[in-house]
């Protein structure tokens, strides 16, 4: 039985409700960044101009990352979501640092959003596979 023919192998389940708990933080703070920037204000302006970036993106911003979100929330398209989400924290990471800001929360965020997503499909530990110490 070759690879195409051979049925799928499935994700253990403690690994991937790991995954999903792992996902909480990221989506909360997606969530909460969205939220923010669609509700806007005088906050949200300032922190904007300190960054160097005009009002007249928030809303851009905050659709951008409600889709890459919500393409991240389903499972069918959770990769893509992940995908287009690293795209936008390594623009998050790039602006921060511009500027002279801390970005470990965006790095860190990544990591753990990756991790979510490889604990929870299979099909990803083919394409980034962990040797053990004993090779």
């Amino acid at each position: 039985m070759n690879e195409a023919t051979s049925p799928p192998v499935k994700t253990p389940r403690a690994l991937v409700w790991i995954g999903r708990l792992l996902a909480l933080p990221v989506v909360f703070l997606f969530g909460m960044s969205t939220v923010m920037k669609f509700k806007g204000g005088p906050e949200m302006t300032d922190g904007m101009s300190k960054l160097g970036l005009p009002e007249s993106m928030i809303l851009p911003l905050a659709i951008l990352e409600l889709v890459c979100l919500v393409l991240y929330l389903v499972p069918w398209t959770a990769v893509l979501g992940a995908i287009l989400l690293t795209g936008y924290l390594g623009g998050a990471i790039c602006t921060h640092w511009r500027v002279g800001d801390p970005f470990v929360v965006q790095a860190g965020l990544g990591v753990v959003l990756w991790l979510s997503v490889y604990l929870r499909d299979r099909r990803l530990w083919q394409l980034i596979p962990f040797r053990g110490l004993a090779g």
